[in-house]
């Protein structure tokens, strides 16, 4: 429910420069009794455009309830109203403004003016020079920043009028400046470029705000990056060019494709898009491409956008130079007896590897590029670790990292190296937002070992190559079952496939406890099989409901009670719940509040409501993007600490380190009760429960049931129904991703 209220600011309790977070005290125009505090203020929250003791405001939003402080208003939106009373804009002059004024200044100013002296101000501000005892410099300035800091709050106020809330407002303005109503004037769709948290979908609300018609030129070419943008948000590092057509019509509600056509051909020319001709015939055809085959068509038009476009060629041209480089490593092995050399090396580390594993081993140290792929069980760290040996024996320098903190940990502590997210090894600085790594400053490395290579996407690939030295062999590791990177592109499959790479496939299964399910039901889902669901082994169970409340229900019941008591596990700790899909009843979505409220649901804890999300001290949260001034990442886990409303701050506990956040940096949090799938690639946890019901049919895969039940250490439990596991076996038609790295790759 959208309310008003209106008055006068008394106190500015808090302000954040950054984000425009206030926390004021009215004296409100009406009475409201149960909100009104002993001097008759009414305490107001939001994000604001710069207001000022004195001054009037509306606001508009509704009343909440704080745990702490109690009935507070919640602004979604600020109007500031100048002053009219003597009073109220000496208030409003010398609340800071104006950098030097004061009370007695203001009074002077006041004295002299009147109660027009606002519009003074704005109309004719040289008339503040024959304000007697105002100094002459004092004048000047005041002449000098009122327009400035009114013209800022103009276009505050203008951006409010066009629907936009004060938090988004005060970002625009300091992305745009004094340009900021001229540049979405001219072209609204511009935010969606250039200001964050504004996609798409807001700019073009804030354009039909202003009157513009649905075919309007900018609209449809804003809309075809739009397309492409939520294609390269389904894994598509391009559009073939009728499919993109046919996408933007569909998102933009327009049915002109003659029109759309044109504004195409008009981004392409200006490059901000880029058409490529994918060849399919003959020796060099990418498989996945061969679906857009029509008739005897040969080619396809892809259509990038260019950041996809640069990423993919020159990480398939870097690839293919370093495949075919010599390297210190293969010089050191060119007349070495493998066979005599693998014994010795496995002997002397007291390693016994399969055929397999030491074949992978050599692979790694003979080809400049090579992928060792497997099941779990399957001994992929073992043939890891062997390489490792192989490069410490020989003094080469090596550098191991995984697309993710979770991952790279891992990593470490399996080898006993050191290990380091990509981002890190290549030195990512946050204030340039680039890499410190790259062609004029390379790694000093012979091998680059990148673990769970499953989840890197395309753009990660190439700033990876881009550090790389023609001599440094580049070696994969993961399991290419598995989903694949959250990002845009199919890098492993892609390089596996490209025969670029010597690969490795490791397929014996080793370990494997005789009552321990885990291990084969994952293997048997890989292959096609049913899992065995008799609940006869020690690890691996299934609980047959069909409905989704009642799934819901018993899953909170095994994750509170069951497990806890039957294995000692820490509901919160120890047990990851994974789901298919974020809505519904079994989602993530409502496993998260129905866990919060089971496993933290105590009021005397401290807490506090952020953008209709609960967040309360012992909460089980996880980072949802990476943040390197806080070094923090995209999928680590922690815990909220404590809750400062004074500061508007938070503490979380992530590797037993104290995050600092404040309220405006919500959004990078979420609850981590459940998880999706996707978010829990590149972890392992003691314990995973997971829904899987017919009505996730949508998500229902192989290869999305293979790596839920892989992240699982010593328990997993489903809980659905055996149709839903069927439909997600049988479902071995993995999305098709539009990428064009294996067509370069081959070239």
């Amino acid at each position: 429910m959208n309310e008003q209220l209106a008055g006068a600011i008394e106190r500015i309790t808090y302000y954040n420069e950054e984000n425009g977070y206030s926390v004021v005290k009215i004296l409100p125009e009406k009475r409201y009794p149960r909100a009104q505090a002993r001097d008759g203020t009414v305490t107001v929250v939001g994000t604001m455009p710069p207001l000022n003791e004195g001054e009037s405001a509306q606001f508009s939003g509704e009343w909440v309830t704080d745990r702490k402080y109690g009935l507070q208003f919640r602004a979604h939106q600020a109007f500031p109203v100048p002053p009219n009373t003597a009073k109220g804009i000496i208030n409003y002059l010398s609340s800071g403004i104006v950098k030097g004024i004061g009370p007695r200044t203001a009074e002077k100013i006041v004295r002299h003016l009147g109660e027009e002296t606002v519009a003074i101000l704005d109309a004719e501000p040289e008339r503040v020079r024959r304000v007697p005892g105002l100094k002459a410099a004092l004048a000047d300035h005041l002449i000098d920043a009122w327009p400035k800091k009114r013209a800022e709050r103009n276009v505050l106020i203008y951006l409010q009028g066009l629907g936009i809330s004060a938090r988004i407002a005060q970002r625009i303005v300091n992305e745009y400046g004094a340009h900021t109503q001229q540049i979405i004037s001219n072209n609204p769709y511009q935010l969606a470029e250039d200001v964050f948290a504004i996609g798409f979908r807001k700019a073009d609300q804030i354009a039909r705000n202003m009157g513009l018609l649905s075919d309007d030129p900018h609209r449809l070419r804003a809309g075809l990056h739009y397309a492409l943008n939520e294609l390269a948000r389904e894994g598509h590092t391009f559009a073939p060019r009728d499919e993109l057509l046919e996408k933007a019509a569909e998102l933009l509600g327009v049915d002109d494709p003659a029109a759309l056509t044109v504004a195409l051909r008009g981004q392409l020319m200006a490059g901000k898009l880029v058409e490529d001709e994918l060849g399919i015939g003959g020796a060099s055809t990418p498989v996945r491409l061969g679906q857009l085959l029509q008739g005897d068509q040969q080619t396809v038009k892809a259509i990038y956008l260019p950041r996809f476009f640069r990423a993919e060629s020159a990480a398939g041209q870097m690839l293919n130079n370093i495949a075919r480089g010599k390297s210190p490593i293969s010089r050191a092995h060119q007349d070495t007896d493998w066979a005599r050399y693998l014994a010795d090396l496995s002997e002397t580390h007291s390693e016994s590897l399969s055929p397999q594993q030491l074949n992978a081993v050599r692979a790694a140290l003979t080809s400049k590029v090579s992928v060792l792929t497997g099941g779990p069980g399957t001994g992929k760290t073992t043939a890891l670790q062997t390489v490792i040996n192989a490069l410490n024996d020989g003094d080469f320098r090596f550098n191991l990292a995984s697309p993710t903190g979770r991952a790279a940990k891992r990593l470490a502590e399996a080898t006993k190296e050191e290990a380091s997210t990509i981002h890190r090894l290549l030195g990512f600085s946050p204030d340039e937002g680039g890499f410190k790594h790259d062609e004029s400053n390379p790694l000093d490395a012979d091998m680059v070992v990148i673990d769970e290579a499953s989840m890197l996407d395309l753009q990660l690939f190439h700033s990876l190559h881009k550090a790389l030295q023609p001599t440094t062999h580049l070696m994969l590791v993961g399991d290419v079952d598995q989903l694949p990177s959250v990002g845009a592109g199919n890098v492993l499959r892609d390089v596996i496939d490209s025969g670029i790479a010597h690969v490795t496939r490791l397929d014996q299964i080793f370990r494997q406890d005789a009552k321990s399910h885990i291990v084969s039901n994952a293997h048997r889902i890989n292959q096609g099989l049913a899992p065995d669901t008799s609940n006869q082994s020690k690890d691996f169970f299934f609980f047959n409901v069909t409905d989704p409340e009642a799934v819901a229900d018993m899953m909170v019941d095994i994750v509170k009670r069951r497990v806890p008591e039957r294995w000692g596990f820490d509901p919160v700790r120890d047990i990851q719940v994974i789901a298919p899909m974020y809505r519904g009843a079994a989602g993530v979505h409502n496993l998260n509040n129905r866990l919060q409220q089971e496993l933290n649901g105590d009021f005397r804890q401290a807490q506090v409501e952020l953008r209709s999300r609960l967040f309360r001290v012992g909460d089980k949260v996880m980072q949802t993007r990476n943040n390197y001034d806080k070094e923090v990442f995209n999928g680590d886990i922690g815990f909220i600490d404590s809750i400062d409303d004074d500061d508007n701050s938070l503490q979380v506990v992530i590797d037993d380190r104290f995050v600092d956040y404040d309220y405006s940096e919500m959004d990078d949090l979420m609850h981590a009760y459940c998880i999706s799938t996707h978010r829990s690639q590149g972890s392992e946890y003691p314990a995973v429960v997971m829904p899987i019901l017919t009505q996730h049919y949508m998500m229902l895969q192989r290869n999305l049931l293979y790596t839920a039940i892989t992240r699982a250490k010593q328990l997993v439990i489903l809980v659905g129904t055996r149709q839903a596991v069927d439909i997600a076996v049988n479902n071995n038609k993995v999305a098709e991703r539009h990428s064009g790295l294996l067509h370069r790759l081959r070239m």
